[in-house]
């Protein structure tokens, strides 16, 4: 799959010059509802033997609208995204970069001097997607936009299993700051993943019996809430299971930094400095401050047994 990162107006040399199929989209956490537009677009390169192709932003819309306060927390990194586009078939991203004058852009420009120029045969978005003005850059509204210069395909709302509530990034995001997991991971169709490096922490887990790895973790990915789960646990490109603790030591005094450290079983090696992935499962309980040691090596114990019967299944 091929990767091109552009700049609008855009350099008509870095984009493909054949016909293509285009799904536009964020696609932060490319979950289950995307995969239901990427997998209906595949459909339409596949029936017109053309490659598939997926317009997506290098960072979130909303940040340039300043519609988010503070830092925004991605549910995929752009290079998760990527992978995860990747095993649905697409075979070439565009990177576009959000800026001021790419939002500042009126549909029909929208179209003109950024779809055309993609040569663009099919276009496919969610109902709800937006390339501008949310009043008047609308699914409904692009056909007219399009004046006949190509077809558009709209899909219709995806809900889950339980509920006729749209899957959506936001309400996956809400159930990650939640300690949600569970529901986080059916709602993408797989488990949520956050990146990180090794790193030296107090070594406390390594005098009760429980040594950790401390993951310095990727400042851009959302993290769970704080509280114990089970894991998967992927370094040098093997898995392993633990369980892992997001939380401030509490047990051990106040003002404490937030960490995330994961005890790896069967597990005898020295990691510092590898690059992992952990693999959030289901969350076994909240952080609880213990009145000693002894409590927290005991809850510690159940929890490994919890773990192990939850990745056992």
């Amino acid at each position: 799959m091929q990767v091109v990162h552009l700049h609008y107006p855009i350099n008509l040399q870095r984009v493909a010059k054949n016909p293509l199929v285009l799904a536009m989209g964020f696609f932060d956490g490319v979950h289950r509802g995307h995969q239901a537009v990427i997998q209906r677009a595949k459909q339409e390169a596949d029936y017109r033997k053309l490659p598939l192709a997926v317009l997506t932003y290098d960072k979130f819309p909303g940040i340039v609208y300043q519609s988010i306060p503070g830092r925004f927390h991605y549910l995929t990194t752009l290079e998760r995204k990527v992978e995860l586009l990747e095993q649905l078939g697409v075979d070439l991203v565009y990177v576009m970069d959000f800026t001021s004058h790419l939002g500042a852009l009126r549909p029909q420009e929208f179209v003109d001097d950024i779809l055309l120029k993609m040569h663009v045969k099919v276009v496919v978005a969610g109902f709800d997607h937006t390339y501008g003005d949310h009043q008047v850059a609308t699914m409904e509204r692009l056909t007219s936009f399009a004046q006949g210069r190509f077809e558009v395909v709209t899909v219709d709302k995806f809900t889950d299993d339980q509920s006729s509530e749209k899957i959506s990034s936001t309400r996956i995001r809400q159930a990650i700051d939640e300690g949600l997991v569970e529901q986080a991971n059916e709602l993408l169709g797989y488990h949520y993943q956050t990146h990180g490096i090794v790193v030296h922490g107090f070594a406390r887990g390594r005098t009760i019996g429980f040594p950790t790895a401390n993951v310095q973790w990727n400042i851009d990915e959302r993290l769970p809430a704080v509280g114990v789960y089970a894991v998967r646990f992927r370094v040098n490109q093997v898995w392993y299971q633990g369980m892992a603790s997001v939380g401030y030591n509490v047990t051990f005094g106040d003002n404490h930094e937030k960490t995330i450290e994961v005890f790896l079983f069967d597990f005898n090696d020295q990691i510092y400095g590898e690059q992992v992935t952990v693999e959030w499962v289901q969350r076994l309980r909240g952080e609880i401050k213990f009145a000693g040691v002894e409590e927290l090596v005991a809850q510690l114990q159940q929890d490994e047994v919890d773990s192990r019967e939850i990745l056992a299944n």
